[in-house]
């Protein structure tokens, strides 16, 4: 039923119930975003399915999150049930052939999937305090730690990085002080003993490195087909707050790395939002806003952007204004807000002049939804009634053993695999702490041996001047050499360049790639390259032998 213009998603019906017409999603405006709504049990995560499965043939790139594990379906062969053969029948999906589609398997904690992980220096301050639930003084800590690991050249890759920098500014909180505002030890510590939670929750599981690097969310097999990327949620739903920023990070990754393209005839990656409303769920002002802008500005990157939820009223209406392409399932009007949230859903179609859209919501049965897309010009069609096709993948979740077999012949096996533990935050300060604890001690061995006491005649006394007079012992100098100075001087002017070309994105992220700035062996011990926009060394893969930063600019 589907061209290589549209994916079919089911058909419409008449008033008396009989066939009516296809309905299709355009490719040209996929990356118009989308919402998919409906109460538990009607039919959300096949609707979900039969769409990534359509963007798949078509050759985009999908990632999605697996909440209950029924998702995990789509990587194995449909099979012919009564139901299903009925359903093709009555929306006539002719023939009805079974697939089994490309699909690489995620997981944060790396039991049911690739690891995947991010750096804290790419996560950011703003994501990292709305993961941390942080007050706005705490918060405020958090972007002077980052400013701090900026300028002086701190790699936060990890949660230890972070902890052991909170550490150094509870010990320099007077000097800071002076510098950026109030820097209290109270709030570090309370900073402090939330990291400690987070990593009893597993969160020590997604920081640090190999970072995900976001072409391999976006390949394509052989036979142009895009592949699927499900990140195995079951386990991680138990921290949602954790799982909602990590969506939120990936999606301000594809915000920041990928070229304006404009409206392409087909998106260049679909991204699925399941459970959308942890999103939006307490989030500050000015985390919703910074959300609407991305969600705003990703459709000229080619990324198209589904949000799948219970209730329209968990979308904020900023966000639900920039949503063309819907499909609304059941809804249960029981309650006032469940009764409000069948009105906001009727409200937001095209009306159809042949049933009321309000009552049709609460009519409708398994398997059957108001369906609204864009057409030509981007123009919303009228809502119709629809039935919902069925998926040509397997309908429901996959067996331990198939999942292992699909991780062990997966194309990015072995690149995650393994924890890269390398020098930086917890390391260089913890050498700074020791070369800083070895100078005192030889200052107090110098000081004790300038202060002893001397016995004249036993050696001690300075030898006398030619004119019968002993020479003052000479006077320690706090003045620098010119060569000192000027050593000095450099190593500011460095850190201090870097430190302006250090761009974060709008959520705070790093953003990645630029002009490459060679930094002299002032400021390490070799030379090494650094990208314009994070200064971090790109000391391994043979980066220095390349002349350039192969993660941050891999062209």
């Amino acid at each position: 039923m589907a061209d290589d213009k549209s994916i079919f998603i089911g058909a419409s019906r008449k008033p008396d119930d009989s066939y009516q017409r296809p309905e299709q999603l355009l490719l040209q405006y996929g990356n118009r975003h989308g919402l998919i709504t409906g109460a538990t049990g009607t039919g959300k995560t096949v609707s979900l399915q039969i769409l990534a499965e359509g963007f798949s043939n078509a050759g985009v790139p999908v990632f999605c999150a697996d909440i209950k594990g029924d998702l995990s379906g789509i990587a194995m062969m449909g099979e012919a049930k009564d139901f299903l053969v009925k359903r093709a029948e009555q929306v006539k999906l002719e023939p009805y052939d079974f697939q089994q589609f490309p699909v690489i398997f995620w997981d944060l904690f790396g039991e049911q999937g690739h690891p995947i992980r991010a750096t804290i220096s790419e996560m950011g301050p703003l994501l990292l305090s709305r993961l941390m639930n942080l007050t706005e003084a705490q918060e405020g800590i958090m972007n002077i730690a980052f400013r701090i690991a900026d300028e002086e050249g701190l790699l936060l890759l990890d949660l230890k990085d972070l902890q052991a920098l909170l550490a150094n500014i509870a010990e320099r909180a007077d000097e800071l002080s002076a510098r950026y505002g109030n820097v209290t030890k109270p709030s570090v510590g309370a900073i402090q003993r939330t990291l400690l939670v987070l990593e009893q929750q597993g969160a020590a599981n997604f920081f640090g490195e190999p970072a995900l690097r976001i072409a391999d969310i976006m390949r394509t097999t052989r036979d142009g087909r895009g592949a699927i990327s499900v990140l195995a949620a079951d386990k991680l739903m138990m921290n949602p707050r954790l799982y909602a920023t990590f969506l939120l990070w990936l999606m301000s990754e594809l915000f920041e790395e990928l070229p304006e393209v404009g409206d392409p005839e087909r998106p260049k990656l679909v991204f699925f939002f399941d459970e959308a409303h942890l999103l939006f769920e307490d989030a500050p002002k000015v985390l919703i806003d910074r959300v609407e802008q991305v969600v705003r500005l990703i459709r000229s990157k080619g990324v198209g952007v589904y949000f799948v939820t219970q209730n329209p009223l968990d979308i904020p209406e900023k966000v639900l204004a920039q949503l063309g392409n819907r499909v609304q399932h059941a809804l249960r009007a029981y309650t006032p807000r469940e009764q409000q949230a069948v009105r906001t859903a009727a409200d937001t179609f095209r009306p159809n002049p042949d049933f009321d859209c309000a009552t049709a919501i609460t009519q409708l049965g398994t398997g059957e939804a108001l369906v609204s897309t864009l057409e030509t010009k981007g123009v919303p069609s009228m809502v119709q009634r629809t039935l919902i096709r069925p998926p040509s993948s397997r309908l429901g979740p996959i067996t331990p053993d198939e999942r292992r077999q699909l991780i062990a012949e997966s194309p990015v096996t072995g690149q995650y695999d393994q924890t890269i533990d390398r020098e930086s935050a917890f390391e260089m300060l913890q050498k700074k702490a020791r070369e800083a604890q070895e100078a005192e001690q030889q200052a107090q061995q110098a000081d004790s041996g300038r202060s002893r006491w001397t016995i004249p005649g036993f050696g001690d006394d300075p030898a006398p001047q030619s004119g019968g007079r002993r020479a003052p012992a000479p006077r320690p100098s706090n003045r620098q050499t010119v060569a000192e100075a000027a050593i000095k001087s450099v190593v500011r002017s460095v850190g201090s360049s870097v430190g302006r070309a250090i761009v974060r994105g709008i959520l705070g992220s790093l953003a990645r790639g630029g002009r490459m700035v060679r930094v002299a062996a002032i400021k390490l011990d070799t030379n090494a390259v650094f990208c314009r926009n994070c200064w971090n060394c790109c000391d391994r893969g043979g980066a220095k032998a390349a002349g350039r930063c192969l993660r941050y600019s891999p062209a």
